[in-house]
C-alpha cells in the first residue's frame, strides 16, 4: 500500500510511504510522527492518498493512540465495540470474537483498571481491528513500558498483526524497537528521508540525518587521500580508513563517514584497517561495554561484548574497522540514491501547496 500525505498545519509534512507488513516510523521526539499518523487517519487536515477527503469515520483505518485511550467506565468488550454499528447483541458478539482472537475472551467484562498493561494494549488493539481496517496505525505502543516488557509485548504485537494480514505503521523514537519491524521509515524535517529493511537503514544510511536516526554516533567529515575503482583511502583527523568506493563518489575530495560502534573491534592478526587509540572512557551496558577511544584528537566509540576483557582507561590498543563497515555519505544535505547511484537534493515543500493551505 502506498500512502502519500501533505500537511501544512500544525506543521509541514510531505511524506510518501510504502506500507507492507509491519513498518516502523522512526523519528525524534517532536518530529511529527504523531501528526503524520493522525493525518493519515483523517484526524488532522491534510491532502494525500489513498483516502483524500474522506472523514475519519469513513476511512478503513484502525488507530491505536499513545496510552491506548480506553474508556475507563466501559468494560473490555464495550471498548472494543465502541466503533461498531448494529444491534447491541451483534456488536458484543463481534467484540468478543476479537478479544478471543487475542486470548482475552475471559476478560471481556473487566474494566481497564482491572487489566494489566499488556492486557490493556491487546484490548486497544482489538478495538482498532474491530472494523476490519485496511491499515493499522499505532502511536508509540510500548513507550510507557520497561525494556523487557517492551520487547515481549512488541514481539507479540508484531506477530498478531502479521497473523491478521493487515499492514501496520507504528511511530517510535527507539531504534531498538524499529529493528524488529519488517520495514523502517525515517522521518526528518517533515519528510521520509529513507525507507527500507532494518538491515539496509541501520547499515546504509543515505545522509547524516539518517545516520543519526539510525543510532550511529561515529560520524565524521573525511578527506579523500587516494582512490581507485574499488577502494578509497580517507583521513578523518587522527584516523585513517580504507573503504569501498561507492559509484556516486565521482571526483569529490571530501565525504562523510558513518561507522557503527559495533563495527569497531580489537584488531586481530593480521589487523585490517587498523589504528592505535587510547581508551578514554569505559561504560558497562549489560551485555556490552561501550568504549570511547581517541586517536590524534579524534574520538570514536566501540561496543564490545561483555564476554571480552574490559579495557582500562589509559590503555593504548590496536583497533580495527572492516572497510565494508566504513559507510560513506555526502557531506551536505544531499542524500544518496543507491538505485540511481547518484546524489539527490530533497525538494522544498511546494510554495504553491503552502499558499493554497495557508
Amino acid at each position: 500500500m502506498q500512502v502519500l500525505c501533505r500537511m501544512h498545519s500544525p506543521l509541514q509534512l510531505d511524506a510518501e510511504l510504502q506500507l507492507d507488513g509491519f513498518t516502523a516510523l522512526l523519528g525524534t521526539s517532536g518530529s511529527g510522527k504523531t501528526s503524520l499518523l493522525k493525518a493519515i487517519a483523517g484526524l488532522l487536515p491534510s491532502a494525500g492518498q489513498p483516502w483524500n477527503g474522506l472523514p475519519p469515520q469513513r476511512r478503513p483505518v484502525g488507530y491505536l493512540p499513545q496510552g491506548y485511550a480506553l474508556f475507563p467506565h466501559l468494560m473490555a468488550w464495550q471498548n472494543v465495540a465502541f466503533g461498531l454499528n448494529g444491534p447491541r447483541r451483534e456488536r458484543r458478539h463481534r467484540a468478543v470474537q476479537r478479544l478471543q482472537w487475542l486470548g482475552l475472551a475471559a476478560l471481556a467484562e473487566r474494566y481497564p483498571r482491572q487489566l494489566s498493561g499488556g492486557q490493556q494494549q491487546r484490548v486497544a488493539l482489538a478495538r482498532a481491528m474491530a472494523r476490519e481496517p485496511e491499515l493499522l496505525l499505532l502511536d508509540e505502543p510500548t513507550s510507557a513500558l520497561d525494556a523487557v516488557t517492551r520487547d515481549e509485548l512488541l514481539t507479540e504485537l508484531i506477530d498478531l498483526i502479521r497473523a491478521a494480514g493487515v499492514p501496520a505503521l507504528t511511530a517510535t523514537h527507539d531504534p531498538h524497537a524499529a529493528a524488529l519491524a519488517d520495514s523502517v521509515a525515517l522521518l526528518h524535517d517533515g519528510r521520509i528521508i529513507q525507507q527500507g529493511t532494518p538491515a539496509e537503514v541501520f547499515t546504509q544510511p543515505v545522509s547524516f540525518a539518517a545516520a543519526r536516526l539510525a543510532g550511529i554516533r561515529n560520524l565524521y567529515t573525511a578527506q579523500v587521500l587516494m582512490r581507485d575503482e574499488w577502494e578509497v583511502t580517507l583521513s578523518c583527523g587522527g584516523l585513517q580508513f580504507k573503504a569501498k568506493a561507492p559509484v556516486w563518489l565521482g571526483t569529490q575530495l571530501q565525504v562523510g563517514v558513518a561507522i557503527r560502534a559495533e563495527a569497531v573491534a580489537l584488531a586481530g592478526d593480521p589487523p585490517t584497517n587498523s589504528f592505535d587509540a587510547a581508551v578514554v572512557a569505559v561504560r558497562s551496558e549489560g551485555l556490552q561495554h561501550r568504549v570511547t577511544l581517541e586517536a590524534g584528537g579524534t574520538r570514536i566509540e566501540a561496543l564490545l561484548s561483555a564476554s571480552a576483557a574490559m579495557p582500562c582507561v589509559g590503555d593504548v590498543l590496536n583497533w580495527t574497522v572492516s572497510p565494508a563497515h566504513v559507510h560513506l555519505l555526502s557531506v551536505d544535505d544531499a542524500v544518496i540514491d543507491r538505485d540511481a547511484a547518484r546524489l539527490v537534493r530533497p525538494p522544498a515543500i511546494s510554495a504553491t501547496y503552502v499558499a493554497a493551505h495557508s
